[in-house]
């Protein structure tokens, strides 16, 4: 066993839990303590600003000069009351991570001296270089500048000494050059366009509350087997290793009690969480060895979006102290589960209706079947652009397989909604629809159930499945932006709702009732949409043959389904909805391409260095013992030794072969990188990579597992599987 594996085996074997001092007072005394939410804005700002701020907050109302002064200098006296000596703006550029730049809070006082000082306009706006992040081409590098906005809607808080004020981040000609901006406009669109919808319904409704439940899966590994493995240190997951005897196979580690070690990680994670205002309130051991889950309760889209990515950071902050590193990668390891992160979206009015929660009144439950037939309607016709959102070199590895969601993209309802649904379409308007002068819209379709949450089965092998009150969106990759998933179903959903409205009215102007016009509409629905419901097993070959015929998105190369954004439809979907321009998704596409490339790229350079540095040499050594062993062997037998040497000697051959096969197989996939990098276009080198290179890794990759069966157990330099997987 070599030295840094050796120790590093030994330190996590003999790693003790680190006890958490855990806050005296409850969670609801200290909950939300290093926010600047409407408590503290209560506290450091004017009535008048107050109201002011909460209605900008509430309504979209402007916030000028004079309210961003009050507000910032409320800001600044709570965050040095907390001991904060820092600024930063804390934005979401394309790159699936977040971004900072600290200043301090000082200024010349114009004596020699210095004063602590925060202005509205440093509170609103900073000047980032726009060209240092992913931009697609949208700023050259002698066009550097770029803003960073504030977002009001999402409070401030305190990290460490540094006071985080969430914000866009555009170009200086305006377009989005981050997740927020296109975020924030989606979930304005599905307001203004459910809003109407809604209407038919409830007369009342003002406005429509987009809601997002993400539950985060993530694998922890000791601290020092992950810095002897350089392969998780570079790219954050296994490029080599035999599966280990014992993985997930007894299904014992699925709702198991949590390791110690573990136990004390999640509960100051939560403290920490808890300080920072995210409501986190699941843990639990997921089914693959040393992975885990936690969920937070719902919150509004692009607030729980910020929480999303703060929590990340959290959580690899907090794993340090632990002496664990916290993987987010969506396949880690091979052969046992991937990591996803499941997006329960819903949607909510002013006047506390869930709006795919059946009701207690028929007029509800129109309203119910009204809001899910659309958002199939939404998933049908972006069928490729909603798998698009959540493809990504990581996802890649993840999806497809047997332990997540399958790479077509199709909506699982239950066989109660089917039925409803079904008989829907196949109804006559009397039949369907009757009204009742004191009861409004009755269904002739039969009561819906409200145990339908409880009686709504689950199904895992759907991408996009009904879970009784929201649709999950199952598909999305751990280390992902949530955003990049929820500004596509969002915009997608606001734009078939804008449809369905114009429809009715139509419908409307030409004669027909509110009833007639509503049942006609959804029962078109229910028909066109009907090729993306499907209840079975999204896993069977049988299932692949027949999405392909009902005409579903069946594309498998990541690079590849880029390009459903930027089709015709897509580019007039989100033109017509106001989220993205053409501009602004061509170059998110060139992002997206990209940064395939560099991680293909990166995992390649990592496999050969590896393969070449680390595991051969090893393989020969021990490969030069076995000769040595028949050499003796001869010496002692003579001329009768090939008997006695035959298991040695076949060895050594099966050894040669893999040796041989590694080094030729390195050797390709570095000319096929070479090959692909002198492509110019960002687009036909994505494809090149995920054609010519990619595959190298996995058959590399098999014939090193092969050889860590052979190689002497004491020799082998990277801590296995057996070694990494299971928290001691």
């Amino acid at each position: 066993m070599s030295i840094s594996r050796f120790n590093a085996v030994e330190k996590a074997s003999n790693r003790k839990a680190i006890e958490v001092v855990t806050p005296k007072e409850k969670v609801s005394e200290y909950f939300a303590s290093n926010v600047f939410n409407r408590k503290a804005m209560q506290k450091y700002l004017s009535k008048g600003i107050f109201q002011q701020l909460t209605n900008a907050i509430d309504n979209g109302a402007l916030i000028d000069g004079h309210i961003a002064n009050h507000v910032a200098s409320g800001m600044r006296m709570w965050a040095l009351e907390k001991g904060v000596t820092h600024y930063t703006h804390w934005f979401h550029p394309l790159t699936d991570g977040t971004a900072e730049k600290h200043d301090a809070f000082v200024e010349h006082d114009g004596q020699g001296g210095m004063i602590e000082e925060f202005s509205g306009k440093l509170l609103v706006q900073q000047e980032p270089d726009a060209s240092s992040f992913p931009n697609g081409g949208l700023r050259n590098t002698f066009e550097a500048r770029g803003y960073s906005a504030w977002d009001p809607s999402s409070p401030a808080f305190v990290v460490d000494d540094t006071l985080c004020i969430p914000t866009v981040f555009i170009s200086y000609t305006g377009e989005a050059l981050d997740y927020k901006t296109p975020l924030i406009r989606s979930v304005e669109a599905l307001n203004e366009y459910a809003a109407k919808v809604c209407n038919y319904f409830y007369a009342d409704v003002k406005k429509i509350t987009t809601f997002l439940g993400w539950e985060q899966e993530y694998f922890l590994v000791d601290i020092e087997l992950y810095a002897a493995r350089p392969d998780l240190s570079l790219t954050e997951r296994t490029l080599m290793g035999h599966e280990s005897a014992k993985n997930q196979q007894l299904d014992d580690h699925y709702f198991g009690s949590i390791p110690p070690r573990v136990q004390e990680f999640m509960k100051e994670l939560e403290i920490e969480s808890y300080k920072l205002g995210i409501p986190v309130k699941t843990r639990h051991n997921e089914a693959a060895p040393s992975q885990f889950e936690l969920a937070p309760i719902y919150e509004e889209c692009n607030l729980a979006n910020d929480h999303n990515l703060l929590i990340m950071a959290v959580m690899k902050r907090v794993a340090r102290k632990h002496n664990f590193r916290v993987l987010l990668h969506e396949k880690p390891f091979q052969g046992i589960n991937g990591s996803g992160k499941h997006n329960n979206w819903s949607m909510g009015t002013d006047t506390g209706v869930q709006l795919f929660s059946p009701g207690k009144d028929q007029t509800a439950n129109l309203s119910f079947i009204t809001f899910v037939v659309n958002a199939l309607m939404a998933v049908y016709k972006n069928n490729a652009l909603l798998k698009a959102s959540i493809a990504s070199a990581g996802n890649e590895y993840r999806l497809g397989g047997y332990e997540a969601p399958p790479v077509i993209l199709s909506s699982f309802l239950g066989t109660q909604i089917s039925d409803i649904l079904d008989k829907f379409e196949n109804s006559d308007i009397d039949d369907a629809i009757q009204m009742d002068d004191k009861k409004g819209i009755k269904l002739g379709v039969g009561q819906i159930p409200e145990l339908l949450l409880d009686n709504t089965d689950r199904n895992r092998t759907s991408s996009f499945a009904f879970t009784g009150n929201r649709f999950e969106f199952r598909a999305v990759g751990s280390s992902a932006n949530c955003a990049s998933s929820m500004l596509v179903l969002n915009a997608a959903m606001a734009h078939q709702l804008k449809q369905f409205y114009n429809e009715v009215e139509g419908l409307r102007k030409a004669g027909q009732t509110k009833k007639e016009a509503i049942f006609h509409v959804l029962k078109k629905c229910i028909k066109e949409s009907k090729p993306v419901r499907f209840d079975g097993n999204g896993y069977s070959n049988e299932w692949r043959v027949e999405a392909k015929r009902r005409g579903l998105d069946c594309e498998t190369s990541i690079p590849l389904q880029y390009d459903a954004y930027t089709t015709p439809e897509t580019i007039a979907m989100f033109k017509d909805v106001n989220v993205l321009s053409e501009i602004e998704l061509q170059a998110r596409n060139e992002v997206k391409w990209e940064i395939y490339t560099k991680k293909v790229q990166i995992e390649a350079r990592v496999l050969g260095d590896l393969s070449l540095n680390h595991i051969i040499p090893v393989v020969i050594r021990y490969q030069t013992i076995l000769l040595e062993n028949v050499a003796r062997i001869q010496q002692i037998y003579g001329e009768d030794f090939r008997a006695m040497a035959a298991e040695p000697m076949r060895l050594i051959e099966k050894i040669s072969g893999h040796i041989n096969a590694v080094n030729s197989g390195v050797f390709d996939m570095v000319e096929a990188r070479k090959k692909a990098n002198r492509i110019e276009e960002a687009r036909e080198k994505a494809i090149a990579y995920h054609d010519t290179v990619l595959p190298f890794l996995g058959e590399i990759r098999s014939h090193i597992d092969e050889l860590e069966l052979m190689v002497d157990n004491q020799m082998w330099p990277l801590p296995k599987y057996r070694e990494l997987l299971f928290i001691r």
